[in-house]
């Protein structure tokens, strides 16, 4: 049974509700799924899991959250080449520039990305938690 963890941070509960469907899909395709906050999470951990589902929304000028999220990340980006990862989060504003950054830097380390990545505005809508079901499912 593949062992997924999903990391996220969320300062308005969208990208945590993004969060509970991608653990749901997990679960729904059979994998073990936990779910964990950027400050619950480090690099150490990154071994311990088969495949990760990140999850921030976008900040300030289209960037990942600075205090809690980047910091976690950046640690863990030396443990990314072959590591099977997701990518998921929300926004309310731009036109996604943060994700695709991010996607674009997960790549040059050399991430497995398991899917496209999802993203949202605002509250994700039905269509946004299907896909990310999906997205946790195509983890495992």
């Amino acid at each position: 049974m593949s062992k997924i963890a999903v990391v996220y941070w969320s300062g308005t509960g969208n990208t945590e509700a993004m969060a509970n469907a991608v653990l749901a899909g997990i679960g729904e395709a059979g994998g073990e799924g936990i779910m964990l906050t950027a400050s619950e999470f480090d690099d150490s951990m990154m071994d311990s899991y088969d495949a990760i589902a990140f999850g921030c929304p976008s900040m300030g000028d289209e960037v990942l959250e600075e205090s809690e999220f980047e910091p976690m990340f950046t640690a863990c980006r030396p443990k990314l080449s072959d590591k099977k990862i997701a990518l998921f989060g929300s926004y309310g504003w731009g036109d996604g520039e943060w994700m695709r950054n991010w996607e674009e830097l997960c790549i040059a380390d050399g991430a497995k990305l398991a899917c496209d990545f999802v993203i949202c505005n605002d509250a994700p809508n039905d269509a946004a938690v299907a896909a990310c079901k999906a997205l946790g499912a195509s983890l495992v």
